[in-house]
This record gives structure tokens, C-alpha cells and sequence, in this order.
């Protein structure tokens, strides 16, 4: 009934995930190779809980 009302957790995770990459990009062009790769790494654990709610609310 108040489901209009709830935010959607998939939205915000790929906001979340659009930032990391655009950190990770910045960090790449000011030569922060360690940086860019722990800030992909986190993008891809993000990247992979949106995979996972998708799959579960495709079901």
C-alpha cells in the first residue's frame, strides 16, 4: 500500500557506484595507481550488490 513511499535501494547503489568510478578516475589521472585500485575495488563489490538485488527482484 505505501509502497510509493519506499526508496529504492538499487537507485542509490548505482549513484554510489557512478561516484566510486569518477573517484577512481581522478585518482588514475593524478597517478594514484593504489588509490584507483582499492576505489575500483570497492566499485565492484558495489557493482556486484546491484547485480544481486536485481536478480532477486526480477524473481
Amino acid at each position: 500500500m505505501f509502497s510509493i513511499f519506499k526508496k529504492d535501494p538499487i537507485k542509490k547503489l548505482d549513484k554510489l557506484y557512478a561516484s566510486k568510478l569518477e573517484q577512481a578516475m581522478h585518482a588514475q589521472r593524478n597517478g594514484d595507481i593504489r588509490s584507483y585500485a582499492m576505489i575500483t575495488a570497492e566499485a565492484e563489490a558495489i557493482k556486484s550488490k546491484i547485480l544481486a538485488l536485481e536478480a532477486s527482484s526480477k524473481t
